[in-house]
């Protein structure tokens, strides 16, 4: 294997869950309303929809529900970022805080229940 290249979330709403990571992100995505990507260093974050899904293999989607995935994503500054969520109406899950082994973090919800 040379490196992980996307990660997929597949949703009802690709529109919905775009606004969301672009405004989180900073980013802006390329594609459409059945599928969305946000170019990442390290990796793409891709949005695609469960009906196109189904469409291209059917029973690929039976059972995959939503929020079974977490994302991580690295920044400058955890409180700064904390602030800006609180300000989007992010569903905080956990506050600001600095892990036993040195990192901090903040834990939120994407529309999905996705946790990021």
């Amino acid at each position: 294997m040379k490196s992980l290249a996307s990660i997929c979330l597949i949703t009802n709403d690709v529109p919905r869950l775009r606004l969301f990571y672009e405004t989180v992100l900073r980013v802006s995505p390329e594609g459409d309303d059945t599928f969305t990507s946000f170019a990442l260093p390290g990796a793409t974050l891709a949005l695609f929809g469960e009906a196109d899904m189904e469409r291209m293999a059917a029973g690929s989607t039976l059972g995959i529900g939503r929020g079974a995935c977490a994302l991580e994503i690295e920044v400058e500054d955890v409180d700064d970022e904390h602030g800006r969520l609180l300000a989007l109406d992010a569903v905080i899950v956990k506050p600001p805080t600095t892990q036993p082994w040195g990192s901090r973090s903040v834990w939120f919800r994407d529309p999905d229940g996705n946790l990021v």
